[in-house]
């Protein structure tokens, strides 16, 4: 009579196989081998930490405190008081109206959609007029931010080159600074930054394979159906990824409306940026201003949040 096998125990059970005659490899052998992983990202890990995180960390916990640039021997903790008097501020929250209204137009409507009608109609294009055309557009994109902040400024100022034009047109001409401050900068925005999403859609319209559009097309679907119900699905991810940049870097912007208008006249150009640089480097209220650069921060990964989520969704 053959012996019954033992029964196996649940420490047996879970050993993970291994050759035959082979002992089980001890754990220390695979500390050892995540830690040699993980010795290549050390650095970058330090750096991050020290560079980083560290700024971050030190910043959000000046945001609770009264410190000062002069006038004060030492600081002290104040608690969520900066941030109820920011949310008390008529200033405060004009500047996150205007950032909104400067993020729609600049980035999510302007860089946007002029980046994808360019690349749709460089698409058709000769090649002569894709080199001259993103020539041109490039160059605005990789012109220092002050210095595009000084040719729009000599384009929409009252002497400036948009009203000699409508006076050579007998139009009406006007001081777009000062009437219309936040659309004449988000102009400036779009002009200055729809190359990058150009260069975007570009790269993701080139990906999609020219048998579907060209049976849609023998099919008899026109232009507008074929962007619409292939070439946007198709591009969904780049498309979400564009605005999640665009919008990231339009909530940052700041040389460029500084040198343009200051935020002025009267704030009705002052985004979160100038205020908060007003704020903390002007009045000398640094607590209070990092404090408004915790709510742009929190802004910035709300935005991201809805993208990723938009992001993670199928086609």
């Amino acid at each position: 009579m053959t012996a019954a096998a033992p029964h196996a125990g649940p420490e047996t059970a879970k050993s993970p196989p291994g050759p035959p005659g082979s002992p089980p490899a001890p754990p220390g052998n695979n500390f050892r081998r995540t830690l040699t992983r993980a010795l290549p990202v050390s650095p970058a890990l330090v750096l991050l930490v020290l560079f980083l995180a560290g700024p971050i960390a030190y910043c959000a916990y000046i945001a609770f405190t009264d410190l000062q640039l002069t006038g004060q021997a030492e600081s002290s903790f104040v608690g969520f008081e900066n941030f109820r008097k920011a949310f008390q501020d008529e200033a405060f929250l004009n500047a996150v109206w205007l950032t909104l209204v400067f993020t729609v137009l600049s980035s999510l409507v302007g860089q946007n959609t002029l980046g994808l009608a360019l690349a749709a109609l460089m698409q058709r294009a000769s090649k002569p007029v894709r080199t001259l055309v993103g020539g041109i557009v490039i160059t605005a994109w990789v012109l220092p931010e002050v210095v595009a902040g000084f040719l729009l400024y000599a384009f929409f100022r009252r002497e400036g080159t948009l009203n000699a034009i409508l006076d050579w047109l007998h139009l009406p001409s006007q001081n777009w600074l000062f009437t219309l401050p936040i659309l004449a900068v988000s102009f400036a925005n779009v002009w200055r930054g729809t190359a990058f999403s150009m260069l975007v859609y570009s790269a993701a319209l080139n990906e999609i394979p020219k048998e579907i559009t060209e049976a849609a097309e023998v099919d008899g679907a026109s232009g507008w159906r074929r962007m619409w119900h292939i070439t946007l699905p198709m591009i969904r991810r780049s498309i979400g990824t564009n605005l999640m940049l665009n919008t990231l870097q339009t909530l940052s912007v700041f040389g460029l409306i500084w040198v343009m208008t200051r935020g002025g006249p009267g704030g009705k150009s002052q985004t979160l940026p100038l205020f908060m640089y007003e704020q903390a480097f002007q009045n000398s209220l640094i607590g209070y201003g990092t404090a408004v650069a915790l709510l742009l921060l929190l802004v910035g990964s709300a935005f991201s949040l809805v993208y990723m989520r938009l992001l993670r969704t199928e086609v």
